[in-house]
């Protein structure tokens, strides 16, 4: 590449970085070109992306950035994963890839809503619900109150109209 190619990536790279507040570093080493394909479509799914990037690009555009503690990060091959507004996720679909192709890709770190995260991190992440799931789960939270209260209301209203009836039955007897 000439310095033109590169210094397009590193803006590239840079406009990216800037939009995307969860990302991930990962080691895609022994992965096969039709694995990677997968893998590629399974993030794509999830409203994430797979790129592979050299390591002296990325840290121009850390740098360009303002990222800190990622660095650290980029040795030997690096693939960038742009996880978008849903850290979860995509760190679901590295931990369910990893299941089927014996831990790979190896995570190496990531930020998480500008906060720096080692793979230990990304894998907890991981076990959390999707924020579907938890939007979900609150809305049932707060729907369970709701509908006792709406019982509650019920019985009454079916208790008074029981009054209501036999007072209405004892005054037409007498």
């Amino acid at each position: 590449m000439n310095k033109t190619q590169k210094r397009d990536i590193v803006a590239t790279l840079t406009t990216r970085l800037d939009a995307s507040p969860n990302l991930y570093l990962a080691d895609f080493t022994g992965i096969s070109v039709k694995s990677m394909t997968v893998l590629r479509r399974k993030f794509r799914d999830q409203g994430a992306e797979f790129m592979v990037v050299k390591n002296t690009l990325l840290a121009r555009a850390f740098e360009d950035v303002s990222v800190a503690g990622l660095t650290d990060f980029l040795s030997g091959p690096t693939g960038l994963i742009f996880a978008g507004e849903d850290p979860v996720g995509a760190a679901k679909v590295i931990r369910d890839f990893q299941k089927d192709e014996a831990d790979r890709p190896a995570v190496k770190g990531g930020l998480v809503d500008g906060q720096t995260v080692g793979p230990e991190e990304v894998l907890k992440l991981a076990a959390l619900p999707s924020k579907p799931e938890l939007l979900s789960q609150m809305a049932g939270a707060l729907q369970a109150p709701l509908s006792g209260f709406v019982g509650a209301l019920d019985a009454l209203l079916y208790q008074f109209v029981g009054v209501v009836e036999a007072l209405r039955e004892k005054q037409s007897e007498a």
